[in-house]
């Protein structure tokens, strides 16, 4: 086939990724798709991978797009005539640990939440379904009969088909080796094909590059971490009356099953993966096989003799190694890159990419055609990766974790252990040596919990109260009580300056930012549904300079937002984030504490909430805002890096006899959900309206015209179709994370978006969103409401006001 001179679009890569982005924008009726494999169809990782289907993912969103996978692989065989597969055998999931069983029934109800078939079964029930299984020790297991499993390379070949069939052109023996682009947006890519060499001028280009996809986009300045990782399974020789079984998986022994032709299947996800590839993959390589490492495989073969005997005596027909490729966070990467406009990524599968590669397809292709997400993706939005994740080291460090902690138990607050200490705050050892303990967000070293002296600084991970639950209790109350101490530097801080800063701001903005300068003003960054892209304070620094402060792990994701629109205005954005750290000053005591550093006023009238101010610390200086988010008194302390440690080494000394506490970030979000304050990417994200989030204080349609004013006035005229509401259990023995059911008069209305335990209210505080469809907000808390937690009933008190200080006199105390 010849290779054109033009496109709309070129695909690159043709495992089942990129075949179902070829699909999914034919289908929407694009012409001019061009997908470009540089071998042959599926030869990359596809073609060897287990074709699992299992809907149940860790979000509605993320299994909203599995059971559309599954749904289209049950009707693409009708329609073009290629033989997926796919078979709904149903699979079931074993605990051998109570910690285990605890988790799988949290995912059970949190199925039952998204509409998914589950049942929670015996390991008699399991027995009789899977008789070859040894169920000793089975203290339980769920059931999900519309699982299934399918062959890989068949969707793949479908797909193509379909795509080929609505016009798509899918060439093979083509390799891309350059991303063209004029420096704002691609225009192009370059390919080579036997000596030949050539160009395509394109609108757009999507990586779906899978393993070969990291080092393309580089060349493009383009940030796309994943890394290769060997991936082992073998098959049995065929074994009589086997028949059709569902798949079987037992993640306490790291292994998954699948009778597949009457032999029987067993894959492993260990818990220390050998990452691969890290000096480039060969040229050559096609449908090629890793070296056999039977010692590696060892641990997990001796486990299944004993789960299934009848592995001590089926021959071994194949035993595979195959590469596939994993990222930081066990999420797959979705979207156009922050960097380079039209540049699209779909790509590190972790894994599960057959079961993701239908609905990534289906929401991106969308995505690419509306120029928005069809619905919230930000678990798997290309936003969400650092620039700093780029770098190899890194990945062959953390993929050889997260390859095993896809069948790990996941805890509430699991910390991953490999590739730590990238980003450090300049406190960062100060904290260390007063018995931090650690957590990562971004490539961020966060203080999470401050061990007592003589205290282990591990976490001893449970579904219930964790080992630093009381330590974190103490920070809390010092909070609620006297005075504690954060360390904030992580957070997102951008400066918009510019002759045209205020009118660009203005047109991003919900609130009104024509203010003097020194005010803050808290806001949200709308889209065009009213959904809210990005949750911020913004300072006014001067008449033509802003300073916008976002969470750490949204700072790409709101850079970009902001670049994005910028359009010919006369302003400039910078990210600042490591130029500034920020230590927070919270709670009833901090204007003694404020006062015994700085000659400043912090009094009401000279220093009133919401306003910021250059102050002396001790010897430096720095700028003070008055702001909190944990529903206390307090300040933000803006200090200039090289002065961040002499200026706490002031706070801490002046502070000795106040009482002052440090404190972690669990503590942050514990007083944060007391005041039902809202976490983005939880409680709001791009799929929720400001209206519906609780947030109509923040948005001002007086003001003029700004994206998303449209959609808060149609809501106000409408009504609101449900609400945010915040929950406190009665049973204070219970525990919220976030996922457990919210069950209203009786029946499953929705989920808790996020939890933690109010140590102030005494009990756990969880937020979620309740249907309210033309009832007033008394009808909406009339109802009666329960959590569901692991399939056990607990009852809830529900409230639209913050429990903790409704009208919030502490915060302007």
């Amino acid at each position: 086939m010849k290779v054109p001179s033009h496109a709309r679009v070129v695909i690159i890569g043709g495992g089942v990724s990129g075949c179902s982005v070829a699909y999914h924008l034919a289908k929407l009726g694009w012409s001019d798709i061009v997908l470009l494999e540089r071998r042959r169809l599926t030869c990359g990782t596809t073609w060897h991978a287990a074709g699992l289907i299992g809907q149940l993912r860790a979000s509605q969103n993320m299994t909203r797009l599995a059971k559309y996978s599954a749904d289209l692989y049950v009707r693409l065989e009708e329609e073009t005539g290629v033989a997926t597969g796919m078979r709904q055998v149903g699979s079931i999931s074993v605990a051998l640990t109570e910690a285990r069983k605890e988790e799988l029934y949290r995912q059970a109800t949190l199925a039952r939440a998204f509409d998914v078939d589950v049942q929670e079964v015996s390991p008699a029930e399991v027995k009789a379904m899977y008789p070859h299984l040894n169920v000793s020790d089975v203290v339980g297991a769920v059931h999900l009969p519309l699982d299934g499993q399918c062959d890989p390379a068949n969707i793949a070949m479908a797909l193509a088909k379909g795509a080929r069939m609505r016009g798509a052109q899918v060439i093979e023996g083509v390799k891309v080796t350059k991303v063209l682009d004029d420096g704002a947006k691609v225009t192009g890519v370059v390919w080579e094909a036997g000596g030949e060499r050539g160009e395509i001028a394109a609108d757009m280009v999507v990586n779906c590059g899978g393993m070969w996809g990291r080092d393309l986009a580089a060349q493009s300045g383009v940030t796309l971490p994943l890394h290769a990782c060997e991936h082992f399974y073998l098959v049995t020789e065929p074994v009589e009356g086997l028949g059709h079984l569902p798949v079987l998986r037992v993640p306490d022994e790291c292994a998954y099953y699948k009778s597949d032709a009457g032999k029987m299947m067993l894959g492993a996800f260990e818990p220390k993966a050998k990452p691969w590839g890290m000096d480039g993959i060969r040229e050559d390589f096609e449908f090629d096989t890793l070296p056999e490492d039977w010692d590696h495989f060892a641990p997990i073969l001796e486990a299944a003799m004993n789960r299934m005997p009848l592995f001590e005596k089926a021959g071994i027909h194949t035993f595979f190694n195959g590469p596939e490729s994993f990222t930081p966070d066990d999420r797959y990467y979705l979207g156009e890159s922050p960097e380079l406009g039209g540049y699209w990524i779909a790509a590190g599968y972790n894994s599960i990419g057959i079961v993701s590669s239908g609905g990534a397809g289906m929401a991106l292709a969308q995505w690419m055609n509306d120029g928005e997400p069809p619905f919230d993706l930000w678990e798997v939005d290309i936003r969400r990766a650092q620039p700093f994740q780029r770098n190899r080291r890194y990945l062959k460090e953390r993929v050889s974790e997260t390859l095993g902690l896809l069948y790990a138990d996941h805890w509430p607050y699991r910390q991953v252990e490999t590739a730590r200490g990238v980003r450090r705050t300049p406190l960062h050892e100060h904290l260390k040596a007063r018995g931090a303990v650690f957590g990562e967000v971004a490539g961020w070293e966060r203080a999470n919990w401050f061990a007592r002296p003589g205290q282990e600084r591990e976490y001893r991970y449970a579904w219930g109260r964790q080992n630093w639950w009381e330590n974190q209790r103490e920070e809390h109350l010092a909070v609620r009580t006297g005075v504690g101490f954060f360390d904030m530097t992580s957070f997102g801080k951008i400066r918009v300056e510019g002759r045209d800063a205020l009118a660009f701001l203005q047109r991003l903005c919900g609130a009104d930012l024509d203010v003097a300068a020194g005010r803050i003003v808290y806001t949200q960054m709308l889209n065009a549904r009213g959904g809210i892209e990005c949750d911020l304070t913004v300072t006014r620094l001067s008449e033509t300079a802003f300073l916008l402060v976002v969470p750490g792990a949204t700072l790409q994701r709101d850079l970009a937002w902001l670049r994005r629109h910028l359009g010919d205005a006369f302003a400039v954005i910078t990210d600042v984030t490591a130029a500034e750290s920020v230590l927070c000053i919270m709670g009833p005591k901090a204007r003694d504490l404020m006062a015994r550093v700085s000659p400043a006023d912090f009094s009401n009238a000279a220093f009133p909430f919401g306003t910021a101010q250059e102050i002396e610390t001790g010897m430096g200086l720095g700028r003070a805002h008055r702001v909190t988010y944990v529903g206390e008194l307090g300040w933000e302390i803006y200090a200039p890096t090289d002065q961040t440690a002499h200026i706490f080494e002031a706070l801490e000394e002046a502070g000795a006899d106040l009482g002052l506490k440090l404190c972690g970030l669990h503590t942050l979000d514990s007083c944060r959900i007391e005041k039902a304050f809202r976490h983005f990417g939880h409680d709001i994200t791009d799929e929720d309206h400001v209206l519906e989030a609780g947030l109509g204080f923040a948005v001002k349609t007086g003001k003029g015209d700004f994206i998303g004013r449209d959609a808060v006035l149609r809501k106000r005229e409408e009504g609101l179709n449900r609400r945010l509401v915040q929950f406190r259990l009665t049973d204070p023995e219970a525990s919220l994370f976030h996922n457990e059911a919210v069950v209203r008069d009786g029946r499953i209305v929705s989920i808790v978006t996020s939890g933690n335990y109010g140590h102030h209210l005494g009990g756990a505080i969880g937020l979620g969103y309740v249907p309210c469809k033309g009832e007033s907000a008394d009808e909406v808390l009339a109802s009666t409401y329960e959590i569901e937690i692991a399939g056990r009933r607990v009852r809830a008190e529900a409230s639209l006001a913050p429990m903790y200080d409704p009208k919030a006199e502490r915060v302007r105390a």
